[in-house]
Order: C-alpha cells, then structure tokens, then sequence
C-alpha cells in the first residue's frame, strides 16, 4: 500500500457550526438526507441542589467525523458485490456502478460512513476528497472550510507523529473494531469510549 491518509480532529478547537458538512453537501452535491461528514454532540451531567446554592457538572463537546478510511473497514467485509473496497492507496470508496443498494455496508460500519442515497438509488459515501488530495494537492473540502481550524488532513503517520494516537473518544466506539485512521484531540470535557454519564444529543443528525 502507498501513504495512508487520515483526518485529524480537534474537538478542544469544533463549536459545532456544521460549516464542515455544509461545505461538503455543496461541493458533493449532496441531497438533504445525505451527509457525508457529520457532527455529534456529546452532553451529560446535571444541575443539583446545595443547600441554597446549586452545583453542576454539565458537560458537552462536538466531534466532526465522516468517513475514516480504516485499516480493517466493516463497509468492506459486509459488501456482496464488491462495490465497496479499500484501495492501494489507502482511500474507502464505493464502486457506484456496481453497488446494489443493499445497506449492508451501512449496517456495519459503526461510524455510519456509508450513505443510502434514494436519489441515486445506491450507497455514497466520503471519498475524501482523493482527486483534489492527489491529483489537485489540495487539502478536502471539509477541512479547507473549517473556520476554527479544527480538522486537518493528511498521511496518517504524520499526523500521528504530530498529534499523538488517540482514536476513540465517547460516543465513538472502541478504534480496535476497524482501526479507524484519524488522530483526536479531545476537548477537556471529553469522555472515554464507552461512558455513560453522557449521551448523544442529536441523534437524528448523524
């Protein structure tokens, strides 16, 4: 395989604006119900009585996630047609020609990754932008339009040096399933993978 790309998040950095996902609907042309990068917001905690004082331990932080072009993709294990599958080059992408429409692939992954398009009649999904990465040399669209600088994109063993490791935060699952390649770094009111004092707070949007 050649260099393998990633995503690098900066959740200390995202106010949740969705300038992200706007910019990539409009550069892929998306339909209203499909969305290729996607913004989760994380919240939990509470407002308690003290006496005649009130304490609380609110908490919240968002996470800009899309596709991450992981070592072991699920999308790819669960396909029955051969659409999807991970190239020499490291990108996730999906045959659109090929693909039935199945929804497995959407299934699996537990990212959501993989999007029914009803339009088109098949599954899309992020490309990462591979054409103006390696053919324009430019950075994808999502992380060129972020206003606070929160993603970046490039080979992922330069991100990691850079960055560190950190793969998983809540609500994302453990990064062992499918070894995503993307680096985090977490907002200070971050919670590991699998906390329960937290829920996702805008379930319908992602």
């Amino acid at each position: 395989m050649t260099t393998q790309y990633g995503f690098y998040i900066d959740s200390s950095r995202c106010t949740g604006c969705k300038t992200c996902e706007l910019a990539c609907k409009d550069y892929k042309d998306l339909t209203p119900d499909v969305s290729f990068r996607r913004i989760y917001e994380y919240a939990g905690g509470e407002w308690m009585k003290d006496g005649d004082a009130w304490q609380q331990n609110v908490f919240a932080y968002y996470l800009s996630i899309a596709c991450n072009h992981c070592d072991d993709p699920a999308c790819v294990k669960v396909c029955p047609s051969g659409a999807m599958h991970k190239r020499e080059d490291g990108f996730v992408l999906v045959n659109e020609e090929v693909c039935i429409g199945c929804r497995y692939c959407h299934m699996a992954c537990p990212y959501g990754a993989p999007q029914y398009n009803a339009a088109k009649g098949h599954m899309t999904k992020c490309d990462g932008c591979h054409e103006r990465v390696l053919i324009e040399g430019k950075k994808p669209i999502c992380v060129e339009s972020c206003p606070l600088r929160a993603l970046d994109f490039g080979p992922i063993e330069e991100l990691r040096a850079k960055h560190g490791t950190l793969a998983e935060v809540a609500p994302l699952p453990a990064a062992k399933y499918t070894r995503p390649n993307i680096v985090l770094k977490p907002n200070a009111c971050s919670r590991p993978v699998g906390d329960t004092t937290g829920h996702l707070s805008n379930p319908k949007e992602v």
